[in-house]
């Protein structure tokens, strides 16, 4: 799993962006799509829109970022007695992309959309990305639209799934979507968010699954520079993330019902590294009661102070190990469950931005008989897949060395204030400081005495290098 997210608002200064694109050559990201392939997307946006169902007069929204284009995603909620309807629109991608062709090539190659601070290499042709298969806001597009029904406690009681053209009518961002409902204004279809969001969140306390809210870092412009800060999660990012969940988790079903899919796993913790997390929260000052589970720990905790934020982070840990497991014919897998989610899950939600998703939604509109490239290609998905994830994880994690050392290169020598929240095993004068401020986790070595986990110390910046991604503190 990344080490942790960062998100850049404005556009980023000329150092910052030579190492990016130097580790963009590092990597061997594309550049550009070949012609062939964008011949391919430009025919296939031109297309007529496909001959099925209509539902373009339900309201749709969308909820992403703000300046987020490729719209994976777009709801319309409902009340349904004392329950609730969920309608997830999807976009169709594989109405755009021909088995085998250019287009089809091309994503096995990428895989994965791989996002950098200033600008990012998408799985398919921003034409299609970011235009023709977005669910964009005022235009009719191809979906897969996922119906789930929903009692009283948020509980499922019935799904359907099949292809519909839709119309979103908005596109919210978090922000927006959070001050609508906190002052009352929303309409239903949003203000239910809340309610749906609220009640399966209830729902995965009760199964034992887990959410972490980890701050995002993020890039902000003020006067003509840039500084780091932290972002919590809104209690809005928590109710859209179950709206997607729930289709991944109804999807998993479906799939295992039928005997041919392939699922999102995640075994269970071994002791040692739960064992490891006690001795970190101890350290950082968390209190764990022996009988609180770790699910219920996360939950008590708030990412906006700093000791919380940084145990967040090294939970993380636990959900390394995460991969997909392909199965058919009725042959189930030994493991069907991801250990967060506490329950059967499959990636099915953002096709434009990950290859796995448009082999899921395949699946499940034909669980019978899924079409034939779908279950040509499924074997070698998870390790496609793997490859993809890991060149994302790298890209993640050395943008962040990169993006704290060109804001921090004008400020070696000086003295900052922060946590200690980890210290290596094997040598313990060198570990981790995460800064009050700017928003950097960094290594801290140099010491002669070992660090005092989870407490305060002062400490100097002594290297920030945008060239080597590297940046380190030493205890003042």
């Amino acid at each position: 799993m990344p080490r942790r997210r960062i998100r850049v608002t404005g556009t980023p200064q000329a150092p910052l962006r030579a190492a990016l694109a130097a580790l963009r050559i590092d990597l061997g990201v594309p550049e550009s799509f070949p012609p062939e392939v964008l011949a391919e997307a430009e025919r296939a946006a031109a297309a007529p829109l496909p001959q099925v169902p209509d539902v373009t007069d339900l309201p749709f929204f969308t909820v992403d970022p703000p300046t987020s284009m490729d719209l994976d995603q777009a709801m319309h909620l409902s009340r349904r007695g004392t329950g609730f309807r969920v309608r997830y629109a999807i976009a169709d991608v594989a109405s755009f992309v021909v088995p085998g062709g250019a287009l089809d090539a091309e994503a096995h190659r990428r895989v994965t959309t791989l996002y950098f601070p200033d600008e990012k290499t998408p799985l398919h042709p921003p034409l299609l990305s970011e235009g023709a298969a977005s669910l964009l806001p005022d235009v009719t597009r191809p979906a897969v639209l996922w119906t789930i029904d929903l009692d009283a406690d948020g509980r499922t009681v019935a799904v359907d799934v099949h292809r519909a053209l839709v119309r979103s009518r908005a596109k919210l961002d978090y922000a927006t979507v959070q001050r609508r409902i906190d002052a009352g204004t929303a309409e239903e279809p949003l203000a239910l968010l809340k309610d749906i969001g609220e009640a399966r969140e209830r729902l995965e306390v009760e199964r034992g699954g887990i959410s972490l809210n980890v701050p995002e870092q993020e890039i902000v412009e003020r006067d003509h520079s840039y500084e780091l800060a932290y972002r919590a999660p809104l209690p809005a990012d928590g109710w859209n993330a179950q709206i997607s969940l729930l289709t991944g988790m109804s999807a998993a079903d479906l799939m295992l019902k039928h005997g041919t899919g392939v699922l999102r796993t995640l075994p269970a913790a071994p002791d040692g590294a739960v064992g490891r997390l006690h001795r970190t929260a101890h350290a950082l000052h968390i209190d764990w009661p022996h009988h609180v589970s770790y699910a219920q720990l996360i939950r008590s905790l708030d990412p906006r102070l700093p000791h919380h934020a940084a145990f967040l982070q090294e939970c993380t840990a636990l959900l390394r190990g995460a991969g997909y497991t392909v199965f058919r014919d009725g042959n189930l897998p030994a493991i069907t469950t991801h250990a967060a989610v506490a329950a059967p899950y499959t990636h099915c939600t953002a096709p434009l931005r990950r290859l796995v998703d448009r082999y899921a939604a395949e699946i499940c509109l034909s669980p019978s008989s899924p079409p034939a490239w779908v279950l040509a290609g499924l074997d070698a998905l998870p390790k496609q897949m793997a490859d993809g994830t890991r060149l994302a994880g790298t890209v993640e994690r050395e943008c962040v060395d990169i993006v704290e050392a060109a804001l921090l290169k004008d400020r070696v020598g000086d003295l900052f204030d922060g946590y200690v929240v980890d210290v290596d095993e094997h040598q313990p004068a060198v570990g981790k400081v995460q800064l009050d401020s700017p928003a950097v986790v960094a290594r801290l070595e140099g010491g002669t005495t070992p660090l005092p986990l989870g407490e305060r110390l002062r400490v100097r910046l002594t290297q920030a290098d945008p060239g080597t991604s590297k940046v380190r503190f030493a205890p003042a």
